[in-house]
């Protein structure tokens, strides 16, 4: 008697194993499913508003508003001279005919620098810490790790949700704090004149790699330990380094030639492709199920 082979389910899905079958509908569902669930807990969106707010906001207009209006003319006249310390790049881009004006337009374009890297960096962060191992916690993991979605699809719609807040929140704080350096510092130096060209290089095209760079170990930490407050003090271990050597980068990018910005671009984009293909080897359905979650 022959053999009648049984016919495949027209259901089943082929493998996705390669980068061109992965779903970007899928990715797209994890992704939305948890930026929906941040919007609605006030617990989070409300110390990130708040935090944007002192960095973009608050830090700025007290700095700027006291050199160009009500400052010390002796103390100013003492914080322009230190600009001396600056590269020889930097001093020749600072514009101004009073110290007033060449100490807040320094002040604005090279010394805040750090507003564009500590609020992405720890907004995302605190979010991609609890992304995984958040899932084990609330019982959702079994779900997720039952579901159609390959494990990468899950690893990018994981890190979408973890980017996009904070890089969203980091350009709508950079729109405010554009308007604050061109109202006050603008009349000092003949009209509004940030962005410059090397703030634009740094908000698009240096700090997103450096985000996914970060984001890239925070979410395979999240993947292997146990708790929720592990993770966190794991990411706050690789937070501080990464913010640290994104700001010295950032700020020599500002400081040099107009080039540096975008070579240190090209060297970040490559190293965070790196690190996300080694990070999403540790999203595995076992870990979702709290199966193999140990480090």
């Amino acid at each position: 008697m022959t053999a009648v082979a049984e016919p495949t389910p027209a259901s089943a899905a082929p493998p996705r194993t390669g980068w061109r079958n992965l779903s970007r509908k899928r990715i797209w569902i994890v992704a939305r499913s948890d930026i929906r669930q941040l919007l609605e807990d006030k617990g989070f969106w409300m110390p990130m508003v708040f935090l944007g707010a002192i960095f973009f906001l608050i830090i700025p207009t007290i700095l700027l508003l006291t050199i160009t209006k009500i400052g010390d003319v002796q103390v100013v006249s003492q914080m322009s001279q230190t600009l001396k310390v600056l590269p020889a790049t930097a001093q020749h881009q600072i514009k101004g005919t009073s110290d007033q004006g060449r100490t807040a337009y320094a002040l604005a374009v090279f010394l805040l620098a750090p507003v564009a890297i500590v609020v992405p960096l720890t907004i995302s962060t605190a979010i991609g810490a609890s992304t995984i191992v958040g899932e084990r916690e609330r019982g959702t993991g079994e779900f997720l790790a039952h579901s159609p979605a390959h494990e990468r699809e899950i690893y990018l719609g994981k890190l979408i949700a973890s980017l996009l807040p904070g890089y969203a929140t980091t350009l709508l704080g950079f729109g405010v704090y554009s308007l604050i350096v061109n109202l006050f510092v603008g009349p000092e130096v003949g009209g509004w004149f940030f962005p410059t060209s090397q703030w634009w290089v740094l908000m698009l095209w240096v700090v997103p790699p450096f985000l996914a760079l970060t984001l890239s170990i925070v979410l395979r930490l999240s993947a292997r330990v146990k708790s929720t407050a592990a993770a966190q003090q794991a990411a706050g271990l690789v937070t501080l380094p990464m913010i640290g050597i994104a700001y010295s980068q950032s700020t020599g990018a500002l400081f040099g030639a107009g080039s540096a910005g975008l070579w240190l671009g090209v060297v970040a984009w490559i190293v965070a492709i790196f690190g996300l293909s080694r990070g999403m080897r540790a999203v595995s359905r076992s870990r979702l199920l709290g199966v193999a979650d140990g480090v």
